[in-house]
């Protein structure tokens, strides 16, 4: 049996199973949604069909597939119905859920449908664009918005509102709430200069420029959620070819403090992991230190202590100590200021430390690994700072995650470096000991930006750590490490 309107009926329902509220299918169409991703599906759609089911917003989405590669079959054989299995840890507990979104009405595919896309603007339900087209779809391309359909992803946005402004005669009402996904900064303001940007290419009428510039509304955006992608089917008793996999943990954080787009934005009534804000900085600054810097100070140091994943390492009682308390001594200390409360950060480690344990969810540590030095960088960088000007003093556990990445860079036979800067490293390493690997490394500015070993006692610290890394073992070392965070 497989999924789809017709034999949903015939579905079981279930204790941790939810099925679709009774009128789905006669709700209208308020999304046009770039992306048939499994982030969109799993995190932006979640929060509409849960709102749906609970009468809030009542409205469905119109899927555009911007590219030619892959089929679309799959969603109408199933009428748009997909399975989210929610999995994971929260609060301690393992959570076991099954969701059967019925928010999606039809996909398009902008290469063979774009007359239908265009058609959609002339809907006056519509009221909401969502994106992730990935972090080069947000780029401003100089093309004809009159093709068919445009090349870009902000052109095909421009084509639709233009053929909007056209149909409703520039009507105030009719403007859209645009919420583009994709993970870079700013994500909203970008995509708003690059529309009116393109606007003056195509030579669009100033009125359209005014209307599209303040009646509507493109709000930068930051999502937090792991989606692994396909998901093998757990639901034994249907078929789903577009079933996925998601964990417990979500947010979709919105920057606004425009009534109009709060009005229209609803989900925060259904679900605690839907923000809206006028300042997302801080949610962006919580994930970006307490989760991806962890994960990137602890990466080099679990690979070479021979635990392949995050959840094997927290499985591993001194990777595990290693990691929380690099989050609580180390990292919190360092963010926390008038805009970061000591309360809220210690709240969002802890639920970090859940996703890390979650046993659904296979994350290899040599994939994190990837472009290492950058991410060192951008991420950990600016704590290492904080700490020592805040303190005075070198954060061990910082200062142990850059030996393991100087050791890890040096390379080996069981694993290849996916990483700029590999070359750098693998001449630092040449006939040179520890003490000299340091010095050449931290100290140079084309890596860092700045010269690391001019902090005090910074390269002494690493230097240490990384003789003792190659002295006694990644996961020895580990071992003493853990019993003095332990009696700290």
């Amino acid at each position: 049996m497989k999924l789809s309107r017709k034999m949903l009926p015939a579905i079981p329902g279930k204790a941790n199973r939810q099925l679709p509220a009774d009128n789905w299918w006669a709700l209208p169409e308020k999304v046009l949604q770039f992306g048939t991703g499994v982030l969109l599906r799993g995190l932006p759609d979640f929060f509409i069909d849960k709102a749906n089911k609970q009468g809030i917003f009542n409205g469905r989405i119109v899927v555009v597939k911007s590219t030619a590669q892959g089929n679309i079959n799959a969603f109408a054989e199933q009428d748009g119905l997909f399975t989210q299995c929610i999995r994971g840890i929260d609060g301690g507990l393992q959570v076991a859920e099954d969701v059967i979104n019925a928010a999606i009405s039809r996909v398009l595919t902008a290469t063979s449908q774009w007359q239908e896309i265009l058609d959609c603007a002339t809907n006056p339900d519509m009221q909401l664009v969502i994106s992730n087209t990935t972090e080069v779809g947000i780029v401003y391309v100089e093309e004809d918005i009159r093709q068919s359909p445009p090349a870009s992803f902000p052109a095909k946005l421009l084509a639709f509102l233009h053929h909007r402004y056209q149909y409703f005669k520039g009507d105030p009402d009719t403007g859209m709430i645009i919420i583009p996904t994709e993970l870079i900064p700013d994500n909203g303001s970008k995509l708003a200069g690059i529309l009116e940007k393109l606007a003056l290419f195509n030579q669009l009428e100033p009125a359209f420029i005014e209307w599209l510039t303040q009646h509507n509304y493109c709000c930068n955006s930051l999502v937090d959620c792991i989606v692994p992608g396909a998901a093998a089917n757990t639901a034994a008793d249907y078929e789903d070819k577009l079933l996925i996999m998601t964990e417990v943990y979500r947010l979709w954080a919105i920057e606004t403090d425009v009534e109009t787009v709060k009005a229209r934005l609803p989900f925060g009534a259904v679900d605690t992991g839907f923000v809206l804000s006028p300042d997302i900085n801080v949610f962006r600054e919580l994930k970006l230190r307490l989760l991806n810097a962890t994960h990137t100070l602890s990466c080099g140091l679990a690979f070479l202590a021979g635990l392949d994943t995050v959840r094997t390492a927290m499985s591993c009682e001194p990777m595990a100590a290693y990691m929380e308390g690099l989050m609580m001594h180390e990292i919190i200390p360092a963010i926390t200021d008038r805009h970061i409360r000591n309360d809220a950060a210690i709240r969002f480690a802890y639920a970090v430390l859940d996703r890390f344990r979650n046993p659904y969810i296979e994350h290899r540590w040599l994939n994190i690994c990837t472009q290492y030095t950058s991410k060192m960088k951008m991420r950990v960088l600016p704590v290492l700072l904080n700490y020592y000007e805040r303190t005075g003093q070198v954060p061990a556990l910082i200062s142990l995650g850059f030996a393991a990445h100087l050791l890890f860079m040096r390379g080996g036979t069981s694993y290849s470096i996916t990483d700029e800067f590999a070359a750098l490293y693998q001449h630092a390493w040449e006939d040179a000991m520890p003490a000299q690997v340091v010095k050449r490394t931290l100290g140079n500015e084309q890596i860092w930006g700045r010269d690391l070993a001019a902090i005090p006692g910074f390269v002494q610290v690493v230097t240490a750590m990384l003789q003792q890394l190659q002295q006694t073992g990644a996961m020895a070392y580990l071992e003493r490490v853990a019993t003095e965070i332990t009696l700290s």
